[in-house]
């Protein structure tokens, strides 16, 4: 599968495909961690998976759980690319996957398993924080 878009920045890619969620969770997942910095992202991500924080009173515990899986991979994939954390940013979109069917007798109850194709971008982009160092005046 290709990206959604390229970017010009540099940036760092992961991409699940066929990831055993359904669509509709995983956008309203990836909605609520785009555009936002990758310690942001990351931090709401775990706290959904703790259970502290919800998203319209839900956890999508399943879908957080494979989402963050994948931000790892693609912080993994910028930091061999030596990109600046402070300056990352996330880009994150979920797709309909392949529908499987599962064969029954009674063919109505559970013969459709949802997939998802999300893909994860981590763009380097903006000033970021910088870290100053207080230095103490000499006195006379």
């Amino acid at each position: 599968m290709s990206y959604t878009f390229v970017p010009k920045e540099k940036h760092a890619k992961a991409y699940g495909n066929n990831i055993r969620i359904s669509k509709k969770s995983a956008r309203i997942v990836c909605n609520a961690i785009k555009r936002k910095p990758l310690v942001r992202g990351k931090r709401l991500l775990v706290d959904l998976q703790a259970k502290r924080r919800s998203l319209g009173g839900k956890y999508y515990s399943k879908a957080v759980d494979e989402i963050l899986q994948l931000l790892e991979s693609c912080e993994k994939n910028a930091d061999n690319l030596n990109l600046e954390k402070g300056k990352l940013f996330i880009h994150a979109s979920a797709h309909m996957g392949t529908i499987m069917r599962r064969r029954r007798r009674k063919s109505a109850f559970g013969s459709r398993l949802k997939t998802a194709h999300v893909e994860i971008m981590l763009i380097e982009k903006g000033k970021g924080k910088k870290v100053q160092i207080k230095k103490k005046k000499a006195e006379n």
